[in-house]
């Protein structure tokens, strides 16, 4: 079963985040230990569900990585909002393994490039049936936090 097409958000014309949600791009992320480790570049959404699936994040420039490999893909669900600041946490990730997460290079996304970024992250791949109905991909978790639920 072939991935849903899925797109950044800059790229859609007739699309813009939902009036109820922080546009989160330019937001600070933030690792399980408390460090920088990027902001959100773009977000990645899937048009036909009109769901935000993944934060582009670009990595700090700290980290030494080259400007072709120094963007990652994280599904909304494995982040949250800070209740307060500006800043995205990713319990998932560290400053030490975020150097071992699969690059994103703004291509086609595939299903063996989710399955990598899920192992990455801990989590044990969806099979394809309901790979975004899966928690990681869950968007109002990522929101919750902010609108203190």
């Amino acid at each position: 079963m072939e991935p849903p097409i899925l797109r950044r958000l800059r790229d859609l014309t007739d699309f813009e985040v939902a009036d109820d949600n922080p546009d989160v791009r330019g937001w600070v992320v933030r690792g399980g230990d408390g460090r920088a480790l990027g902001v959100v570049h773009e977000l990645i959404v899937e048009p036909a569900a009109l769901k935000v699936r993944y934060l582009d994040v670009e990595l700090d420039s700290l980290f030494h990585i080259n400007e072709h490999e120094n963007h990652i893909l994280l599904p909304i669900g494995v982040a949250s909002l800070d209740t307060e600041g500006d800043n995205v946490f990713v319990p998932a990730l560290s400053a030490e393994s975020v150097l071992n997460y699969p690059p994103y290079r703004e291509i086609h996304i595939t299903r063996e490039y989710e399955t990598a970024m899920m192992r990455a992250l801990g989590l044990e791949p969806v099979p394809d049936g309901d790979f975004y109905g899966s928690s990681a991909h869950d968007a109002s978790a990522f929101y919750r936090r902010r609108r203190g639920l």
